[in-house]
């Protein structure tokens, strides 16, 4: 083989790899933006809880962080005292990965979160951040503001497949939970 056509084929060739090494590790998800009321119905379990610890450990290729959620409050599913739950990205064995759309949980902060259970029986939070709202901390005896805030990730509208900004979501925390009860109690389903 000429001495040229080699150089000119590793020259491409350096260059595909190049271009597909800048290409994909581009970090992006694209999530269906759900109301709350997708939400509600979707999610196999609602509660009020806490973080009580996490723990990163691989499946297969991808790290995952687990989340033990000690419940307060159940709103939908079968009572518990706790919940663990799976998120994609986290530092395992040396080494981290992240993963975009996917939220990282603190120790002691409190949430509502919406979740789904696999048939493999592993939890998620549904429609990742859209599941999860903050509750900041307060007083036993107040009406505390649960809050969602806007993903930054592309989402589509459900009807359209077009793309759709998303909004934050505030609301009281009884609001909230009289809103989960109207939209079972419609469905025909409870906790």
């Amino acid at each position: 083989m000429p001495r040229a056509l080699v150089a000119g084929v590793k020259r491409y060739v350096i260059f595909a790899m190049l271009v597909t090494s800048c290409v994909l590790p581009l970090p992006s998800a694209t999530l269906e933006r759900l109301s709350l009321d997708d939400m509600i119905t979707r999610s196999t379990t609602i509660v009020r809880g806490k973080v009580a610890a996490s723990w990163a450990a691989y499946t297969g290729s991808v790290i995952y962080t687990h989340y033990q959620i000690q419940v307060s409050e159940q709103f939908k599913g079968t009572p518990r005292d706790s919940v663990e739950v799976m998120l994609p990205g986290g530092t395992a064995k040396g080494l981290s990965q992240s993963f975009s759309g996917s939220p990282v949980l603190k120790q002691g902060d409190e949430f509502v979160f919406f979740l789904w259970t696999s048939k493999g029986g592993i939890t998620w939070i549904t429609g990742l951040t859209q599941g999860l709202f903050s509750l900041p901390p307060g007083d036993a005896g107040t009406d505390r503001v649960a809050t969602r805030a806007a993903s930054a990730e592309l989402m589509l509208d459900q009807q359209t497949s077009r793309p759709v900004k998303d909004t934050a979501l505030t609301m009281s925390l009884s609001e909230l939970r009289s809103r989960i009860a109207a939209t079972l109690a419609a469905q025909g389903g409870g906790k």
